[in-house]
C-alpha cells in the first residue's frame, strides 16, 4: 500500500512542476526600450545601371518608461554612421540613426548591419539589417 501512496505523491509533484514550467513568466519592464520602426531595410533587387541611394535614416522609438541612452552605434563593412542621438530619448519619443555606405557598380549582394548599444532593459544590443542584391540588367 505504501508503494501506491509513494507513486501517487510523486505523480502529484511531477504534475505540479509541469504546471509551473508551462506557465509563461511575463516580465514587465519599467526601463527604457529601443524599438526600430522596421528591424531591417531591404533594397530588393536593383540594377547596376541604377544603383540605390546608400544613405539611410534608421528611425527608432523609446517604447519604455524611462529615458533611453545610446552609448554606441557602429556599422560594419564600410558603412559609416554619420549621426546618432547623444542625448537621452524620452519615453514615447523617436530618434534617428543616419548612415551611409558605398556600393561598387557591379553585381553583388548587400548585407550590412548597424549595431546600437543602449541602456535598453531587454535588448541592450539591437541590430538593424540592410539587405539586397545588385544585378546586371
Amino acid at each position: 500500500m505504501s508503494q501506491k501512496i509513494f507513486s501517487f505523491v510523486c505523480s502529484l509533484l511531477l504534475i505540479s512542476f509541469m504546471g509551473f514550467a508551462s506557465d509563461p513568466v511575463v516580465e514587465k519592464t519599467n526601463g527604457p526600450e529601443l524599438k526600430f520602426d522596421n528591424p531591417a531595410h531591404n533594397y530588393g533587387t536593383a540594377y547596376v545601371d541604377s544603383m540605390p541611394n546608400t544613405k539611410l535614416a534608421i528611425p527608432f522609438t523609446n517604447s519604455g518608461s524611462q529615458p533611453l541612452v545610446l552609448s554606441n552605434v557602429r556599422a560594419c563593412c564600410g558603412t559609416r554612421v554619420t549621426q546618432w542621438p547623444r542625448e537621452p530619448i524620452a519615453p514615447g519619443e523617436k530618434g534617428v540613426v543616419n548612415i551611409e555606405f558605398n556600393l561598387a557598380p557591379r553585381a553583388q549582394r548587400i548585407s550590412r548591419t548597424v549595431t546600437v548599444t543602449s541602456n535598453s532593459e531587454t535588448n541592450p544590443t539591437a541590430v538593424f539589417r540592410i539587405q539586397g542584391e545588385i544585378v546586371e540588367r
